[in-house]
């Protein structure tokens, strides 16, 4: 099977509009939480979320273009260009790849929901105002799909075009495809984006229904607090993450600069509770990534970092710290654990590309993110969650976790290019 490998990373987030800006302000413990903006939460249980502020779609689409697509798409479109320029595959005065890579150039989309904004505003105007004030563009614009379309047409991608819905493990799901589609040959090289703005009535309001909200309304800034002994429920975040995958071979031919290759990954299923987690599921997709990541290298793999889906829920904390335990046999033997959704909050379907990147940079810069907001330590969280301040180390190999509502599953593993 053919070497896959990393070389395009992009990025739009509460704490950054790009790669650098983000993981630098994830470093510092910087919060992008705060009061919602983007509706009238002021009746709402939950007034507060990770907002992407300052962001103009016309910057990445023409004027005409915004109102057929929905936010997440727009934001979705920001972080590929952003991906796709670092990789070298576009610049400034081209968007659109070679002709004669693009057959072999492919997309893979991912979104938790969708255009669910899109999808409220048109109900609410098909209640009151009747089905013919719909928008036109109301369904294109919020299929989750759509994401991948409107990306392939912009950069002229005419391989694969694929997307996942497999809620917070979606673009963790996305990026194993794509390892799988450029191993196999399916295609040369892939753009994975993960993109999702669910930050809406709908969105705020259903969640905390399900009481899966923090509502630290009187102190937003604190609110997402993975591990903490007083967590009280994940804070909405919104955003995007785009990676470039391609062949090692492609990748030096080119004399493309390599961030790490992708050496296992594992999915796997709880088939147990459509939202109450189990450390079963979660076990099983990092031992299959472990396992793969040992069957490509020929080598015993060592992990020395793990991102983790940590999403600050009272049970979601505790059962992820579990699972990582007996992976490694016991607590001693665990690598050190952070998670980033205390700066960004829960990005839901986005957040496995968004992770990956902070990921990935702590990999190559050799320093681990923090976890923000650790103040009491959970008792039954008992690994080493890095609290509040960076910690500069050598790392050779790490991992990344999502898991989703349905009991859905993933992990991936990256480790600095080897000959």
């Amino acid at each position: 099977m053919r070497r896959v490998v990393i070389t395009g990373l992009g990025t739009i987030n509460s704490v950054g509009h790009n790669v650098e800006d983000s993981f630098n302000a994830v470093l510092d413990g910087k919060c992008g939480v705060n009061n919602i903006t983007l509706f009238d939460a002021s009746e709402y249980s939950v007034q507060f979320a990770a907002e992407v502020k300052d962001f103009d779609p016309t910057t990445v689409m023409d004027k005409k273009e915004v109102k057929k697509a929905d936010r997440f798409i727009q934001l979705g479109i920001k972080a590929a260009n952003e991906a796709m320029n670092d990789a070298g595959y576009i610049n400034a005065e081209n968007k659109r790849v070679d002709e004669s890579i693009c057959e072999r150039f492919g997309v893979i989309s991912a979104s938790g929901i969708g255009g669910l904004a899109t999808i409220e505003k048109n109900s609410v105007t098909c209640e009151i105002k009747g089905p013919k004030r719909i928008s036109p563009f109301f369904i294109p614009s919020s299929l989750v799909n759509m994401l991948g379309g409107f990306i392939s047409i912009e950069h002229g991608l005419k391989g694969p075009s694929l997307s996942h819905v497999t809620a917070c493990a979606a673009s963790t799901h996305a990026l194993a495809d794509a390892v799988k589609t450029i191993a196999t040959n399916g295609a040369d090289r892939v753009l994975v984006v993960g993109a999702e703005s669910a930050i809406c009535g709908a969105g705020i309001g259903g969640f905390a229904a399900m009481k899966a909200l923090s509502t630290r309304n009187d102190s937003p800034q604190t609110a997402s607090r993975p591990f903490d002994k007083d967590r009280d429920g994940f804070v909405m975040g919104e955003g995007a993450g785009a990676l470039v995958l391609e062949t090692l071979e492609s990748a030096q031919a080119r004399g493309a600069r390599i961030y790490c290759e992708v050496i296992g990954f594992g999915e796997s299923g709880d088939a147990n509770h459509i939202t109450a987690p189990v450390i079963d599921g979660p076990l099983r997709a990092m031992k299959a990534a472990l396992a793969m990541a040992k069957a490509n290298t020929n080598e015993d793999i060592k992990i020395d970092y793990i991102n983790a889906h940590g999403t600050s829920t009272p049970v979601g904390d505790v059962n992820e710290s579990k699972a990582i335990v007996e992976l490694f046999n016991g607590l001693e033997n665990c690598p050190p654990v952070t998670s980033t959704k205390g700066q960004v909050g829960h990005c839901l379907g986005a957040a496995g590309a968004i992770e990956a990147i902070f990921t990935i940079k702590a990999l190559t810069e050799g320093i681990i993110p923090p976890t923000i907001n650790i103040e009491n330590q959970d008792e039954e969280c008992k690994l080493d969650y890095v609290p509040n301040t960076p910690r500069k180390v050598e790392l050779n190999t790490v991992m990344s976790n999502n898991f989703g509502f349905g009991g859905t599953n993933g992990s991936v593993i990256f480790r600095k290019l080897k000959d």
